[in-house]
């Protein structure tokens, strides 16, 4: 390790020591050695032991930079994994970091745009609306049309501290990919890869801007998500402005309630809004923590998301989707055997993986899981059995799924959160029944011969043309590849004429050799007649 990447790391313990986080870890005999070792950093203490165990894990993420405050926005979605004491306190990191200066803010969007701010907007709030990780929030009105505004700002110098964690992170993890052959299938260089580059996108707001174009075109007209409009020749690397929203947090369930939204179809549309990003659009919001989700106060009874900060996005080729959706399916219709078929097919396990064997490996770990109603079953808790089962089959982790299943565990939180009793493959169920029938179905084949009938129709009139071109080629390749037998024999016969005069050759100089040390034969005789057709033979076999 560098010196700065040997300072960061004890900056990191510092400061989970000074938090006493050390009181997280539970009394087990594997922890023994790392516990001595806290007592030897004995001027390391606990420095807020008035303060409750959340707060403090809230205010050490928190201390520690944007690598981690990620962290723990995922975690706060948890709350079926995490007590509702820490919960509650990680929940604060989505949108209630502490802010830096507004003025600092001012001048930054001042140096992006190239103007004071009055030039674009009116009513420019100093005091900044939210604050998170990576940026933080003003609002304004637009001076040309009075539409009201926020504008969103990167974190000044924000870039070295994600530098230096992240390169930290890959020293760590190739370490571990190194010492525990083990490690290798959860592939954790590839995985703080993906994470780096996620970071990266977010540091980047015009690639923001983008997604949020993108996902709002999606959902034009749409009753269950709304993407607020981005004023796209206002917005650059450093600096977004897009439309303003009014809406309810959705952690926010006395609002909710108090406003008669339909928490169950609330909860459901969650889901539909994720399943159909994910396998109709093939492009999802992939950080929908609850500081970026909202619901609208119009029409509670169809109430409808809203979606905030989509600087994070992920995407799914063809073929990973038709395996998730049968996957999917094939777990909640008990056919293991297809399960365990279709992580060979799809080389998410070797292909010689025993199928008998991890079948049953599956069915062992889900059976207990459908004990329980459908309603009650956690993808958490399934997924982090499956990877477990997995381990003895050296199943790698898929680094292009990685955001899709922390989007996953997003939606179900929040939904649980909405609507305890919510059925989640109920909700999905129908719709991934009916995307297979589009996939391989005969609606399939027809949506496939409509999307190509255009392009048939262009090509149909040179049809003619290319059979011709095709049997003329045809009738050139038979003409070399006769051309290239009749070679490839004369090539061969040559072979053979100087595999005989090497023959001749080599008997000639074994038999001058020996009339050479022979008493009874003329030397100079028997070497000048057997050098000079041995050197003959030679130059004929060169030749060849």
């Amino acid at each position: 390790m560098t010196p700065t990447e040997i300072k960061r790391l004890y900056r990191i313990i510092k400061v989970q020591l000074e938090f006493g986080l050390d009181e997280l870890l539970p009394h087990h005999q594997l922890l023994k050695a790392p516990m001595l070792a806290r007592k030897s950093l004995f001027w390391l203490k606990n420095r807020h032991p008035e303060k409750p165990i959340g707060e403090r894990l809230r205010l050490a993420l928190q201390a520690l930079g944007p690598v981690w405050i990620k962290f723990g926005q995922m975690m706060s979605t948890r709350r079926d994994l995490f007590p509702p004491h820490i919960a509650d306190q990680l929940a604060l990191l989505q949108d209630k970091v502490d802010p830096f200066d507004g003025e600092l803010a001012r001048q930054q969007i001042e140096s992006a745009l190239g103007g004071p701010v009055e030039t674009w907007f009116d009513d420019f709030q100093v005091s900044p609306l939210a604050s998170a990780s990576i940026a933080q929030v003003h609002t304004a009105t637009l001076k040309s049309s009075g539409l009201e505004v926020v504008i969103k700002v990167i974190r000044p110098d924000i870039q070295p501290v994600i530098k230096a964690d992240i390169k930290l992170m890959f020293r760590l993890a190739r370490l571990v990919a190194k010492t525990l052959p083990e490690a290798r299938r959860l592939k954790p260089v590839e995985v703080i890869q993906e994470y780096e580059k996620t970071l990266r996108d977010e540091l980047d707001l015009r690639r923001e801007a983008a997604n949020a174009i993108q996902l709002r075109r999606n959902f034009e007209g749409s009753d269950e998500l709304y993407i607020p409009e981005v004023i796209s020749e206002l917005s650059n690397q450093t600096v977004m402005v897009s439309e303003r929203i009014y809406g309810i947090q959705v952690s926010d369930h006395e609002g909710l309630r108090a406003n008669g939204t339909n928490m169950k179809l609330l909860a459901e549309r969650g889901v539909s809004v994720f399943f159909t990003q994910v396998f109709r659009d093939s492009f999802f919001h992939a950080d929908m923590h609850p500081g970026n989700v909202f619901v609208s106060p119009h029409h509670p009874e169809n109430p409808q998301w809203i979606g905030l900060d989509c600087g994070i996005v992920g995407t799914l080729n063809k073929e990973d989707k038709r395996y998730l959706a049968e996957n999917f399916l094939a777990f909640f219709n008990r056919d293991y055997r297809r399960v365990a078929e279709l992580h060979v097919e799809s080389g998410w396990v070797p292909f010689d993986t025993n199928i008998d064997e991890f079948e049953s490996a599956i069915r062992v770990v889900c059976e207990p899981i459908f004990a329980k109603p459908l309603c009650e079953i956690s993808f958490g808790h399934v997924l982090l059995n499956l990877f477990n089962t997995a381990r003895r089959f050296h199943m790698e982790v898929q680094p292009q799924l990685v955001l899709l299943q922390k989007t996953l565990l997003y939606v179900e939180g929040l939904g649980r959160q909405l609507y305890p009793q919510l059925d989640l493959w109920e909700t999905a169920k129908p719709f991934l029944e009916r995307w297979m029938r589009q996939q391989v179905g005969p609606e399939a084949i027809v949506r496939s011969i409509k999307e190509k009938a255009p392009y048939w129709a262009e090509k149909l009139p040179e049809f003619p043309e290319l059979v011709y071109e095709s049997l003329k080629q045809g009738r050139v390749m038979n003409q070399r590849v006769d051309l290239m037998y009749q070679n490839y024999r004369q090539v061969k016969r040559e072979h053979g004429t100087g595999k005989f005069f090497l023959g001749v050759g080599a008997t000639l100089m074994i038999c001058s050799a020996i009339f050479a040390v022979n008493d009874h034969v003329d030397i100079s005789v028997s070497t000048l007649i057997g050098g000079t057709i041995s050197w003959v033979c030679s130059w004929v076999l060169y030749r060849r």
